[in-house]
This record gives structure tokens, C-alpha cells and sequence, in this order.
């Protein structure tokens, strides 16, 4: 979907990626394991007391 919206755009991927990235907190785009690893939490005994929450993969909060 990304690369789409960067060909869209008329930027190649690595500039449009860099670009994002530069925009997140952490300073890097988001991987499956970012996503997995939440879902690991919830679906495991540890959540076990964790109820109504809403979470937000996305490599902290837009200054």
C-alpha cells in the first residue's frame, strides 16, 4: 500500500520511506515484528489483567 501511495506521489520507495521514517519518533518504519510482538502480549497469560485498551503500533506519539 505504501509503495503505491510512493509511485502515486512520484517518489521512489527509498526516498518516500526515509521520508516517513524521519517523521517517527523512533526514527524507523515499522516492521511485522512491531505488529506480532503486540499481538504476541495480548493473545498471552501476561495481558491477563490488561482489559478495554486500545494500542497504538505506530512508534510514539507526533510531537
Amino acid at each position: 500500500m505504501t509503495k503505491a501511495t510512493a509511485e502515486r506521489i512520484g517518489q521512489d520507495w527509498d526516498t518516500y520511506l526515509a521520508a516517513r521514517a524521519s517523521e517517527i519518533p523512533v526514527a524507523r518504519a515499522g516492521q511485522p515484528d512491531d505488529i506480532a510482538n503486540a499481538v504476541s502480549f495480548f493473545a498471552s497469560e501476561r495481558s491477563g489483567f490488561v482489559n478495554g485498551q486500545v494500542l497504538y503500533v505506530a512508534g510514539g506519539p507526533k510531537a
